[in-house]
């Protein structure tokens, strides 16, 4: 195996967690495969995500496991390319793996075929191919997460809001990364363009993303728009913070999807004093006031130790948790559905079919994951910058979801 596997073998952290912990038998273990970027292009969000989620297994494990069976994570960085992204696909079925937490669109779009020939589930939260938000065409993807279509409807119902209700005669601009990801929100932005009278306008910013003076001022000095809606990732959210506001466009003006919206963004930005007034969109909540980091930092400090300081990203930090929990959660019933028995990869599918109200102590919107709905239903919230920190803007709400639909509908 190349030196970019990295095996996580559920973290020191949990290692020195479980001496505290119960002995598991060697039988009673279950294999999750995690696909991570630390070294690629979107490291700022491996680098924290993964991080998490082996804390939240290792809380699990260090509380007597998932119903007795211990939980051991395989890492493997990606490097957010799809060849590395594929033999770690092999890797984790040559383990055992139950699941395969994948990371990156491209690298979701090239397994998707190979999750169903394998029977092991894979997951997309917040990214990746909108369509498997139907269970049926993608029996073994679940995004988990609102979508991109469900992010992209999402952000016109935001700007809608903040210019006062209508958008006829408006203009909204689309900034995006030039890759498959960003261009997956297009359909449902021009539909929505349609059908509520606004212009749009497209943007591409080509890979990596740290270039786009050219079409920052192509906004602000040509179209003009009355709305910003950004979809980048990487380093790119930060330059473009720094290029619209450098060019005089209002950030209150502003949404980023998902990816755009992390404390690291705004700190390379320039800081919080500098991003006054962005918004961003979340599918998990925002900050640490949240009873399971509470008992994560319990542990840490068990073992002697500070809390972990991926934590100053919380953005990432809480998603990289929840992925874990949602994972872990599916993993329980399949186990209880068998009687206590080991379940298999198909087992595991059923079980995150069976996801009823999953909320994490309020860190996520109400998810039920159903054989037909494999999104959760497109939750989302908006957090916006405003003195000194990330303030909630909006409760969890859906946006179009007829327009999302249809768009499900019609790639089947």
């Amino acid at each position: 195996m190349s030196q970019r596997v990295r095996l996580g073998i559920s973290l020191s952290l949990g290692l020195m967690g479980l001496l505290l912990g119960p002995a598991f038998a060697q039988d009673k273990e279950l294999v999750i495969g995690m696909q991570c970027d630390r070294t690629g292009a979107t490291q700022i969000v491996g680098t924290t995500l993964c991080p998490a989620y082996h804390d939240y297994v290792a809380l699990v494990n260090s509380k007597g496991g998932v119903e007795g069976y211990k939980i051991k994570v395989i890492e493997i960085d990606n490097e957010y390319k799809v060849p590395p992204a594929m033999e770690a696909h092999e890797r984790f079925k040559m383990e055992g793996a139950v699941i395969d937490s994948v990371y990156g669109t491209p690298q979701i779009a090239a397994l998707n075929k190979k999750l169903e020939e394998d029977k092991i589930l894979g997951t997309s939260p917040g990214f990746g191919t909108a369509a498997a938000a139907d269970g049926k065409k993608y029996p073994y993807t679940f995004p988990i997460a609102a979508s991109y279509w469900s992010q992209g409807a999402a952000a016109v119902k935001f700007a809608k809001d903040k210019l006062g209700g209508s958008l006829k005669g408006k203009k909204i601009a689309y900034l995006y990364y030039d890759n498959p990801a960003g261009k997956e929100p297009i359909a449902v932005l021009e539909d929505l363009a349609a059908s509520e009278g606004f212009e749009l306008r497209t943007f591409a910013v080509p890979a990596p993303g740290v270039e786009m003076a050219a079409q920052a001022l192509d906004i602000t000095g040509r179209f003009k728009p009355d709305f910003v809606i950004t979809h980048l990732f990487g380093r790119s959210p930060s330059v473009s913070i720094k290029e619209l506001k450098g060019k005089g466009f209002p950030l209150s003006k502003v949404v980023a999807l998902v990816w755009g919206s992390a404390e690291a963004d705004i700190n390379a930005a320039g800081g919080f004093g500098t991003a006054e007034g962005y918004s961003c969109m979340q599918f998990a909540g925002v900050g640490h006031e949240y009873p399971v980091i509470t008992q994560i930092n319990a542990m840490y400090k068990a073992q002697g130790k500070e809390p972990p300081k991926e934590q100053a990203n919380s953005v990432i930090y809480n998603r990289g948790v929840f992925q874990a929990a949602i994972h872990l959660e599916a993993i329980r019933n399949a186990i209880k559905a068998k009687g206590g028995g080991k379940p298999t990869g198909e087992e595991v599918k059923s079980g995150m079919e069976q996801i009823k109200d999953f909320t994490l102590d309020g860190l996520v919107p109400p998810l039920n994951i159903t054989p037909e709905d494999h999104e959760g239903g497109g939750w989302v919230q908006i957090w916006t910058v405003k003195g000194g920190k990330f303030e909630k803007a909006t409760e969890w709400f859906q946006a179009y979801r007829d327009v999302v639909k249809k768009h499900i509908t019609a790639t089947n």
